[in-house]
């Protein structure tokens, strides 16, 4: 029988499919021969000493942050000899939203990326930034730059993986990462706003030098190939994001505060809907959520075909009578959210 489960499902209407996450929180594989095991540190201070220079680097990199530091990082140590899988497994106990591999093997990367996808598949919302993968997967977030100049030192893509999760993990979820500019950086390879349209459209995180300043050219991630249900707007950061928060969210709401504790009856199940609405309200006023278009209410279609399994046929039943004759212990809620995007292309005419 298992756990208690809820399945929300946020279905892409027009233009998405909206789930959410916590932010803040990034999650750093290292291999080294001291710190081994899991750390959690809240601050650039608390990093252990012993480690590597490399490798207090890569913490370093991650604490720069965005708008913002992030809330903390989970470092996960491994010994030079441990297989990857073993700090996937570790990992796969602690909650977080942003993943790098600064000592990712080339070999390793698809591991690391299957294993993105399986977790996302269940529920588990999390994104990994990778260099040089076409995932095509809206959680794997695809770094190509590569010969990135900070002073007298150049880095490679691999190398600055770190960097970015620090950054998306500090910017608030009402804006979005494009054009973030790394003040650190001094050059990037240039190349002409043909190239770099090209590889965004690939699904390509690139930095690019407009001259002055070095900046992140879009919040991408690898996502290429839309489907039913994953549509344009999957291929946006910061979407991804806030379709995540929503989704732990909600979900960690009820398994902390419905679970077990309420009849599933048709009353408690449309307290909680009304909660999940309120909750969509709470984010219109933080610019999230697009205000008076979010609303969540019982899945009646769910509920039938639940029936129909179960070799009850209610596709002439009244909704009503459909909302009352509830599932069991499963709770069949949908949403429907319109999510805000930031203001990234400007078109205009000025006619003299």
């Amino acid at each position: 029988m298992g756990l208690p489960k809820i399945d929300i499902v946020f279905r892409s209407l027009a233009k998405s499919a909206i789930q959410r996450s916590s932010k803040g929180t990034v999650a750093l594989i290292l291999r080294d021969t001291k710190n081994l095991g899991i750390h959690y540190l809240e601050s650039i201070k608390e990093v252990p000493e012993g480690f590597t220079e490399e490798n207090t680097e890569q913490i370093t990199l991650a604490f720069k942050g965005g708008y913002n530091i992030p809330n903390k990082i989970i470092l996960c140590v491994l010994k030079d000899e441990q297989k990857i899988e073993e700090g996937m497994d570790m990992l796969e106990a602690e909650l977080w939203d942003y993943l790098a591999v600064p000592c990712i093997k080339e070999e390793e990367k698809e591991k690391v990326a299957t294993w993105i996808k399986g977790l996302r598949q269940d529920n588990c919302k999390v994104q990994a930034i990778l260099p040089n993968i076409k995932a095509d997967h809206e959680g794997i977030i695809n770094l190509t730059t590569t010969n990135i100049k900070v002073k007298d030192k150049t880095y490679t893509n691999t190398q600055y993986c770190s960097r970015i999760a620090g950054i998306l993990a500090g910017t608030p979820l009402n804006i979005s990462c494009t054009y973030f500019v790394l003040n650190e950086v001094t050059d990037v390879p240039h190349i002409k706003k043909s190239e770099a349209n090209k590889r965004i459209d690939a699904g390509e995180l690139i930095l690019i030098n407009d001259g002055e300043k070095c900046k992140i050219g879009r919040g991408v991630n690898s996502l290429v190939t839309t489907r039913e249900g994953i549509s344009e707007d999957y291929k946006k950061i910061k979407i991804v994001s806030i379709m995540d928060m929503i989704d732990r969210d909600i979900r960690k709401t009820f398994e902390g505060n419905y679970t077990g504790k309420y009849p599933n009856s048709y009353e408690n199940q449309v307290e909680f809907c009304m909660s999940i609405t309120g909750y969509f309200e709470e984010l219109e006023k933080a610019k999230i959520l697009a205000k008076g278009l979010n609303t969540s209410k019982v899945d009646i279609e769910s509920m039938k075909l639940y029936w129909k399994k179960k070799g009850i046929d209610l596709s002439n039943a009244k909704p009503q009578d459909i909302e009352e004759n509830t599932c069991g212990s499963n709770v069949f809620v949908k949403g429907k959210v319109k999510i805000l995007d930031a203001m990234e292309d400007l078109e205009f005419n000025i006619d003299m």
